[in-house]
């Protein structure tokens, strides 16, 4: 009898430890989709255009305060001329990346994903064209 309970022991033993660390070897795929973990896909930041890649994050996330005639804070981004000056003068990428010492955007929004972020910082890279 003592044997039995011992083999059932370590036999729940075993299923257990299987379990668990089964669980937790792709725990980064459920996590992080998208960012690399193998679960979704890569951000691909190849050959960014202004038009194509950058224009619709700005629409989805900085037109309700800095497009369409608003100018929130006295920035605008309605259009390419203007995104261009925040480009140059340092202010996009610091407030898109909630920089030391620039107001963090979307105001009182989470910050953008790190995909759309690196997607402008290649865009920027590459010279930053209206293209």
């Amino acid at each position: 009898m003592k044997k039995v309970f011992f083999t059932l022991i370590a036999l729940a033993m075993t299923c257990c430890t299987l379990i668990i660390s089964c669980s937790k070897d792709n725990e980064q795929d459920v996590t992080n989709p998208g960012n690399g973990g193998g679960g979704g896909t890569t951000c691909d930041t190849a050959n960014m255009a202004y038009s194509a890649n950058v224009q619709p994050i700005l629409q989805t996330y900085c037109y309700s305060c800095h497009g369409n005639g608003n100018v929130s804070g006295g920035v605008s981004l309605g259009n390419y001329a203007s995104v261009k000056t925040q480009v140059d003068n340092g202010n996009l990428i610091g407030a898109i990346t909630h920089a030391a010492g620039y107001s963090p955007m979307p105001q009182g929004g989470a910050k953008l994903s790190d995909c759309n972020i690196n997607k402008i910082k290649a865009w920027i890279a590459r010279g930053a064209q209206n293209n």
